[in-house]
């Protein structure tokens, strides 16, 4: 792997934190009872997860698509 698909793996990743943590702030959980949305930190983290995953999958296939 190149420092390109770091790269963009990496944006999806941030991309994907600073959207869950968007959605935590504007409707998160108020009660505290949901376990993902009542906590910026682990709203973060999933959103930081599931970016990098799909930043992964992306690179995958533009990289298959130019071979």
């Amino acid at each position: 792997m190149t420092i390109k698909n770091y790269i963009i793996i990496a944006i999806f990743a941030l991309l994907g934190s600073t959207v869950m943590y968007l959605y935590y702030y504007f409707v998160g959980c108020k009660t505290g009872t949901c376990l993902i949305t009542s906590n910026p930190t682990i709203s973060s983290g999933y959103g930081l997860l599931l970016g990098g995953l799909v930043g992964s999958t992306i690179n995958d296939f533009v990289n298959k698509k130019n071979k």
